[in-house]
């Protein structure tokens, strides 16, 4: 699979629960290859492995994933801490198994720059920031997608 990566989490560390007192690490991120497909990866393993692998690239570069393993998604249980995707599917990189190779995109394929600044939302599924305001009453308590430009970061 090549793609552009379009988000990332951080490493994060969980107990073990098969090997108690040891840690398991893991990140995940999002690669997308058309306009209209993108797909959750995310990574399990040893501390020097994850911590590797998630300093090897950053968003905005590109990936090639060989070997990966796809699995269903749980939607409700995993959309919850990832993009929501169109696939039903993710895919899970194993140490033993699987290499993330990365590139320039100019390399590969020029193509996939241009989607890194499409949003991931259908866009006729998004609220302005005129519309909240205006209808703020009767949107509350509802979960909103918002498509917003930064003007100015200051302190």
């Amino acid at each position: 699979v090549i793609g552009v990566v379009i988000g990332k989490t951080d490493v994060r560390s969980f107990p073990d629960r098969k090997n108690i007192g040891t840690e398991r690490y893991t990140f995940s991120f999002t690669i997308r290859d058309s306009p209209t497909y993108f797909i959750n990866v995310q990574s399990w393993g040893r501390e020097e492995y994850i911590r590797s692998l998630s300093e090897s690239f950053r968003v905005g570069d590109c990936v090639t994933i060989e070997n990966p393993l796809i699995q269903t998604k749980e939607a409700e249980r995993e959309e919850k801490f990832n993009p929501v995707t169109p696939s039903g599917y993710k895919l899970l990189l194993s140490e033993n198994h699987s290499v993330v190779k990365t590139s320039s995109c100019y390399d590969t394929d020029t193509r996939l720059l241009a989607l890194l600044h499409l949003p991931v939302k259908d866009p006729q599924d998004y609220y302005s920031l005129g519309d909240i305001v205006a209808n703020g009453q009767s949107l509350h308590g509802r979960v909103l997608n918002v498509l917003a430009a930064v003007m100015a970061v200051s302190e």
